[in-house]
């Protein structure tokens, strides 16, 4: 089976690189007729299953634990400790207020008069005033009224509320910690229900919360609408008020594109859709609704595009998730290195490379247009996951293994020290998510994907020599030097090397395993470690790892 695909692979190899590579020649706009097939070669990334599976494209599986109610914030500190004083242009006396009078001119006078049980101050030589239920703002048009009816001529009046008449009001209902709670007539029903130490979140209403006086209902609050408009009914309390907050609602869950979930209150047992985006802040390019509920006949489920789902009906019970359901028609792609013009180009979703590379001017005496490679998330993400389950192995296998013997126990610790350290730093290697596209017979025309960057080398006349060498250092391209004649002129091997281990990395991404490899400009030569360790299966998997890590992220990983 394998000489088969081989073969197949060979055949579509030679179709695919029979055309030569052109770059930088009839740069101009890229062709809009894009071929949807994807070849063989792009798939040769990995040797591991693809999980098909994006922020747009899965099944969307979403857990409500842990999910808050919204209008629970309202009671996270803001008005702990924030009490006013009465003092406002709108207050309202009633009896137990300061009223401060001061009149000069024709009459002087300059005392704090008290609202006595009938509403009124008692001013001397004028006699009662009634001003129980007088706003702030009107109580000096009223006193000079008075005064003037006896002193019309001559006499100015100052008037001002010195205090307020503090109150006791009852806070019950589904709160945290019901009782009677002190404050001032003008202060907010939100500070008394702070001072309950808030709305229970599992059992309460924020949306129907009443001040019930003498038996009856003189207000009414939606936190809702204080939430999102600012909302809230003035009122002035008045001693022995009762502040009651109803049982919950219905309510429903909601999770956004953000895949965090939140509790909704409805205002009544079924609403539109369309009133939750009075209140759910939707992600961008949210597009569907995934409902699911229960009806009479049972659960239910149906998937809504944006649209239907602000007509349908939502109920107690209630799960909806938003979802960004759209397929994009272009994808991003960069270029780097040595290139001539713009470094962002958008592409149709079924662009390929060569069609992209012709229409990108270079410069052929500086552009290694022969090198080009592809650096890709996917890759990427591939390459960290195979390095994390190579290493997962290893541990496995040798930090699980029995000893027979005390020696075979002391070896194994050292071992498992060595085990350890090296899992734990080639664990942080982060591969470059290099895709080899070039080859001697070209450069493949593979379909491009969303934020591929595409590599043009620039020419090199130099050879780098790192790793396990005396040395590590650039060295100028010489016609006919050999692998170790580079390795010499960098002082040779250190003590560690291991001489039968030397990767050689091409500009195009390209790793060849072979001493004998002919050695071109900008090549890079690494010389890997060896192994400590005289388990030979021990020193196996630590040797494929470290190809690994010189493969995925061009490093001669030290042990």
């Amino acid at each position: 089976m394998k000489k088969i695909l081989s073969a197949l692979f060979l055949f579509l190899s030679m179709v695919m690189f029979n055309h030569a590579f052109a770059i930088g020649e009839n740069a101009g706009d890229v062709p809009q007729a894009q071929s949807a097939q994807s070849l063989l070669v792009d798939q040769q990334v990995s040797d591991q299953t693809q999980v098909w599976k994006t922020v747009n494209y899965g099944p969307l599986n979403v857990s409500m634990k842990g999910a808050k109610v919204f209008g629970q914030q309202v009671f996270t500190g803001g008005f702990a400790g924030v009490r006013a004083d009465g003092l406002n242009s709108s207050y309202k006396i009633v009896p137990g207020d300061q009223v401060v009078v001061r009149v000069w001119g024709s009459f002087e006078m300059d005392r704090v008069l008290p609202v006595d049980a009938q509403g009124n101050i008692f001013i001397p030589s004028i006699g009662p005033v009634f001003v129980q239920g007088v706003m702030q703002s009107q109580l000096n048009q009223k006193v000079t009224a008075a005064i003037k009816t006896i002193y019309t001529d001559g006499a100015s009046v100052y008037t001002q509320l010195q205090g307020v008449q503090p109150v006791s009001v009852f806070v019950t209902g589904f709160v945290n910690k019901p009782g009677r709670y002190a404050g001032t007539p003008t202060d907010s029903v939100i500070y008394f229900l702070n001072q309950a130490q808030g709305i229970n979140a599992d059992t309460g209403s924020y949306r129907d919360i009443s001040v019930m006086r003498k038996g009856e209902k003189v207000a009414s609050f939606d936190l809702y609408q204080f939430l999102v408009a600012g909302a809230l009914p003035q009122l002035q309390l008045q001693e022995g008020d009762t502040i009651v907050v109803a049982q919950r609602g219905a309510v429903v869950s909601v999770v956004d594109a953000s895949q965090k979930p939140m509790l909704y209150e409805l205002n009544a047992a079924q609403e539109a859709g369309a009133e939750l985006f009075n209140y759910v802040v939707l992600g961008a390019g949210v597009s569907h609704v995934l409902m699911q509920g229960f009806n009479q006949a049972g659960p239910v489920s149906e998937y809504l595009s944006l649209e239907d789902f602000k007509a349908r009906m939502i109920q107690n019970g209630d799960q909806i998730v938003f979802a960004q359901d759209q397929r994009a028609q272009t994808i991003l792609v960069q270029v780097e290195g040595s290139y001539l013009g713009k470094s962002h180009f958008i592409l149709p979703k079924n662009a390929k490379l060569r069609e992209l590379l012709a229409n990108i001017a270079v410069d052929d005496e500086l552009t290694a247009t022969e090198s080009v490679s592809i650096r890709r998330k996917s890759v990427a993400e591939q390459q960290k996951a195979s390095l994390d389950s190579s290493l997962k192995r290893l541990e496995q296998t040798y930090l699980t293994a029995t000893s027979s013997t005390a020696e075979e126990a002391s070896i194994r610790v050292k071992e498992a020290e060595l085990i350890m350290g090296f899992v734990r730093r080639a664990a942080e290697v982060k591969p470059n998510g290099r895709l080899v596209v070039a080859g001697n017979d070209g450069v493949a025309n593979i379909r491009l994907q969303d934020g591929d960057v595409i590599t043009l080398p620039t020419k090199s006349e130099s050879v780098l020599v790192s790793g396990q060498v005396l040395v590590p250092t650039s060295l100028v391209y010489q016609q006919g030097w050999t692998l170790q004649d580079y390795i010499n002129k960098t002082g040779g091997f250190t003590e560690q090397a291991d001489e039968d281990k030397i990767v050689l990395i091409r500009q195009s991404g390209e790793v060849l395993a072979d001493s004998s490899a002919v050695v071109k400009p900008g090549d890079e030569i690494l010389v890997l470690p060896k192994v400590p360790t005289k388990n030979i299966q021990l020193a196996t998997s630590v040797s494929q790892i470290l190809y690994q890590i010189a493969i995925a992220a061009k490093v001669a990983f030290d042990l």
